[in-house]
């Protein structure tokens, strides 16, 4: 922080009077005869047994391509002296007498270290690198480096080092690589290296660590203190950030990924080194802001934590030994509000400098302070990693060799996203660009998303570095195409539908089928012709009693024959109907049929009761009710008897949410919007007049108008159960086995209940060949996949879309359900949405 505070030589010079004493250095010392593992290396340690001594997630390969007259047996004896002069290149980890995890450095003579040679084409290669980069370590009995020789030819070798990170981190690399030129310049000489000895060794670091940071019960220790303040930095932290997956996570993590790059010109470097200065900040500050700006656009929230690594090397003693010192630090970035990106910046700054003064706590003591919810499917703390590579770069030169890296991708990710970046600098010491790439898990992320989200990034800096005051909700991302695509292309969802109202709708497929079943009910049997008639008369009834367009009439009726007639009825007059559950509390009913102003109610002998007093009403199965109506005629009701033209912009129904403020919602659903959904339901989901749909929905759910009207607009059968039968998944199964139902609509976990019911009772249900779900997030597990798999045609679809709009996207899963996702996509926009 002083450095920021005070960045000239005179201003940090008078900071130095009220500096804090210098902590103790790091010197060798008496090794007790059970070394523990740094806290660093016990996490590791601990992933290595858990995952399995096959999994290669932490290691860190180094393949470079060695042109020229290559000495074999001087790299070899140059490998093994950088193993005998680094003791963290030559520990094991096994267990101690109490089950605890040690380091024991083995004598350069007990190290089985050797430099297998394999000759190999240029095709071959790359899949031989992947291979050599993806070995797995066993840490209780292998030392934690392994190498390997390629020969292409006698003037071409590939050498592959692979350094497990419990033994070394990125800034391990440059020592590394200069002991092992020296070595090999030696040995190419007939002599051992004479290279300066090296002040402490990993072991010692770990004691000296452990005795800096102090006992945390002690208020005063380094420990104590830093965890205080961490405890109270990452309070309520957000368990995961949702980032625009192309899937859900697994329900555990399987570290495969690849990478994508990313380079950021000289120009665009140059601008934000400018703003960093310009704003008192670093690069990395800047870089830092702009990412999780980019996540909280991407819908990731507005509280934003970004795991960083920092080198560890806090003591001279460390700058030239191999070891694995880094730590993670996790930076909490506050998008709340609206910042600009210029107050971003500065909030940025004060994050990063006081974390970066609390640095010494490791990152495996956090997580078990803080101890978050643990899932095997994310990174604790964290998700998101951002690392700017500004340590020493590893240079190497070998007598007679010409060096070039070589490419040794094995395809693993520790976390969800993962930006990597260096800074370039001229020979001048200017800007000369930024250059990395985004890992990415391929558990969550496609290549393609992730190449999309490199050009946003690096859109979103071009923005910012111009115009640091704007505000962060405001900063656009996309690119003209990308806009176009989204608001134009996307959204050309149009498709001729012309208006027909619905009664006509309905009486044209009267004429068509006069004679077909309508509606089932039990052993109860209604023709079109015959529940057209019913409805006209009823119609006619409810527009003596003031029902028409713009109206609203209740529906209290139980799941039976008449509930359809009624239904009917209420849309030939043009009215708007109210379904009103007669298990509502009677202070919601009352709520609910004064807020729409209902003109009266339909009920039956079994409802009636709960109708409030002074609201009218009809009763379907009262006594007489039969002659009231017989003297109406059953013809079609005429544009005259219902006082006007029916409108697309009519109500068709009005059905309650629970509403946000306590109150039910009243929402009005257009008769327009009715036929286009119907409209677009033909289309997807054909069937021909013998097909017969369940009505499974409550009537108060917006999915049972889709139920009725899809079917007897279009001349299906209408199948209703009783209320008992559609509880029961598995009376449900045996009435769909019964009725030869061949289209459900029902949420997800209605599907899984009937899937396995169906699996329960051994009954395939071949008629069933249409199953919508919507209301839940749809999952396919394996029950489901063998139910769908069972009838080759049989389709799953999956609908989304809020009582306000009724479905919006839709998806259809069809073809081999074993090749199904298991989290499958809300699809796209359905016709005019």
């Amino acid at each position: 922080r002083a450095l920021f505070e005070a960045p000239s030589v005179m201003m940090l010079g008078e900071r130095l009077a009220g500096a804090e004493g210098a902590r103790a250095a790091l010197v060798p010392v008496v090794r007790p005869e059970v070394v523990p593992l740094s806290f660093a290396q016990r996490r590791l340690w601990f992933l290595n047994r858990f995952e399995g001594t096959e999994a290669s997630t932490y290691n860190m390969p180094i393949a470079l391509r060695l042109t020229g007259v290559l000495d074999r047996e001087a790299l070899t004896a140059a490998l093994l002296d950088v193993v005998g002069r680094h003791e963290s290149l030559r520990t094991v980890f096994p267990e101690s007498a109490d089950g605890t995890p040690c380091q024991r450095v083995l004598g350069v003579h007990e190290v089985a270290f050797d430099l297998p040679v394999v000759d190999i084409s240029e095709d071959g290669l790359p899949a031989a690198l992947a291979e050599a980069a993806g070995y797995g370590f066993d840490l209780l009995v292998h030392v934690p480096i392994r190498a390997c020789l390629f020969a292409v030819n006698t003037q071409t070798h590939v050498l592959v080092v692979v350094l497990h990170h419990i033994a070394g981190d990125g800034w391990s690399m440059a020592p590394l690589a200069r002991d092992v030129a020296t070595a090999y310049a030696a040995r190419c000489e007939g002599t051992a290296p004479q290279w300066t000895t090296l002040p402490v060794q990993y072991a010692d670091y770990t004691l000296w660590q452990r005795e800096l940071l102090g006992d945390e019960s002690d208020p005063t220790s380094v420990l104590s203190q830093q965890v205080a303040y961490w405890t109270e930095a990452l309070a309520d932290l957000p368990e995961q950030l949702e980032l625009p997956f192309d899937r859900p996570r697994p329900v555990a993590v399987t570290f495969r990924g690849e990478n994508v790059p990313i380079a950021i010109d000289t120009e665009l470097h140059r601008r934000i080194a400018e703003l960093a200065l310009e704003s008192g900040v670093s690069v990395f500050m800047v870089v830092q802001a702009a990412f999780a700006a980019l996540l909280s656009r991407l819908g990731a929230g507005t509280d934003i934590p970004i795991g960083t690594p920092v080198a560890g090397r806090t003591d001279e003693a460390l700058d030239d030994l191999v070891g694995f010192f880094v730590n993670t630090l996790v930076l909490r970035t506050d998008l709340s509000g609206n910042p600009t990106f210029r107050e971003l910046i500065d909030q940025v700054r004060e994050t990063d400098l006081a974390a970066f003064a609390h640095q010494d706590v490791p990152f495996e003591h956090l997580v078990e302070v803080i101890n978050p919810a643990r899932s095997m499917s994310r990174h604790p703390l964290f998700q998101v990693m951002l690392a700017f590579q500004n340590n020493e770069q590893a240079e190497m030169s070998l007598p007679g060799l010409t060096l070039a890296d070589e490419p040794a991708e094995w395809g693993a990710a520790k976390f969800d996203l993962s930006l990597s970046l260096r800074e370039q600098l001229g020979v001048d010491g200017l800007p000369g660009g930024l250059v990395g790439s985004f890992e990415f898990a391929l558990d969550v992320f496609d290549r393609v998303t992730v190449e999309r989200l490199a050009g946003w990034f690096e859109r979103l800096l071009t923005v910012v570095v111009d115009e640091a005051d704007t505000p962060v909700g405001e900063i656009n991302v996309l690119s003209a195409k990308e806009h176009h695509r989204l608001v134009n292309e996307w959204n050309d969802t149009v498709v001729d539908v012309p208006w027909v109202p619905l009664p006509v709708l309905f009486e044209e497929q009267v004429r068509r089928s006069p004679d077909a079943v309508a509606v089932v009910f039990e052993d109860a049997e209604v023709s079109y012709a015959k529940l057209n008639a019913w409805a006209n008369r009823l119609a006619r009834l409810l527009i003596e009693r003031g029902a028409g367009p713009e109206r609203v009439v209740a529906l209290m009726l139980p799941r039976s024959v008449e509930l359809i007639v009624g239904l009917l009825a209420i849309v030939k007059t043009g009215a708007a109907y109210l379904p009103v559950d007669p298990e509502f509390p009677a202070d919601r009913i009352a709520f609910m049929l004064g807020d729409a102003d209902a003109v009266c109610v339909l009920a039956s002998a079994e409802t009636v009761g709960v109708v409030p007093t002074g609201v009218s009403s009809v009763v379907l199965d009262d006594t007489g009710f039969a002659g009231v109506v017989a003297r109406f005629g059953d013809g079609d009701v005429s544009v005259g008897e219902r006082g006007g033209v029916l409108l697309a912009g009519h109500p068709v129904y009005v059905m309650y949410t629970s509403g946000s403020t306590g109150l039910p919602k009243g929402v009005v659903f257009l008769a327009g919007a009715l036929a286009n959904l119907l409209a677009w339901h033909g289309r997807v989901m054909p069937a021909g007049p013998s097909a017969r749909t369940g009505q499974f929905a409550a009537l108060g759910f917006d999915a049972a108008a889709q139920e009725i009207f899809s079917a007897l607009w279009s001349g299906k059968t209408l199948v209703v159960p009783r209320d008992e039968v559609r509880r029961s998944p598995v009376e449900l199964v045996r009435w769909f086995d019964r009725f030869g139902v061949g289209e459900l609509f029902a949420p997800n976990p209605m599907v899984e209940a009937v899937v396995e019911a169906a699996a329960e009772l051994g009954v395939s249900l071949p008629c069933l060949r249409d199953v919508a779900q919507a209301g839940e997030a749809l999952s396919v597990h394996g029950a489901v996949q063998e139910f769908f798999a069972t009838v080759p045609d049989r389709r799953l679809h999956n609908y989304y879309g809020p009582t306000e709009s009724h479905v919006v996207t839709a998806a259809t899963l069809e073809g081999d359900a074993k090749k199904w996702p298991l989290f499958p996509s809300i699809g796209r926009p359905v016709a005019n949405s």
